[in-house]
C-alpha cells in the first residue's frame, strides 16, 4: 500500500491498481474544477497598437490595421480618458513580441500588454 498526496494506492494483483482518493482531496479537486469552468477568460498577452483620447483616431487606426492584416483579431478598451486598440491574443509575452516586431513598421508605438480577459478560444485560434 502506497500513500501519496492523500491518495491511497493499493495493489490487488500485478495487473490491477485501485486508487482510493481522500475525501479532502476529492473536495479540493471539485472546487478547482468549479472555479475554472466558471471562468470564461484567461490571462494572456496582446499588442497595444495605439492609446489615444480620440475615438475617431482609434477607428481610423483599426481600419488601417484590418486592411493590412485581415487575419489579425483586434479589440479595444476604454479606460477614461484613453481608448486602447489591441491586436492578437497570446499565451506568452514572447508570442506578443513577435507580433510587435511585425507591426513595428507601420505602428512604431506598439507595445506588448497583459490582458486578463482573453478568451481561451482566441489564444488557440478557434
Amino acid at each position: 500500500v502506497l500513500l501519496l498526496l492523500g491518495v491511497c494506492i493499493s495493489e490487488a494483483d500485478a495487473q490491477k491498481i485501485t486508487i482510493n482518493e481522500d475525501y479532502e482531496v476529492e473536495q479540493l479537486m471539485d472546487q478547482y474544477v468549479r472555479i475554472n469552468t466558471a471562468k470564461s477568460y484567461v490571462e494572456g498577452w496582446r499588442v497595444q497598437v495605439i492609446s489615444t483620447t480620440d475615438r475617431q483616431k482609434l477607428e481610423s487606426v483599426r481600419q488601417s490595421l484590418k486592411s493590412r492584416y485581415p487575419y489579425l483579431s483586434t479589440s479595444w478598451v476604454h479606460n477614461r480618458p484613453y481608448y486602447r486598440l489591441r491586436a492578437g491574443a497570446f499565451a506568452t509575452k514572447l508570442e506578443a513580441l513577435q507580433l510587435q516586431h511585425l507591426l513595428r513598421e507601420y505602428y512604431p508605438g506598439s507595445i506588448p500588454t497583459r490582458d486578463t480577459e482573453v478568451s481561451a478560444s482566441e489564444i488557440i485560434g478557434l
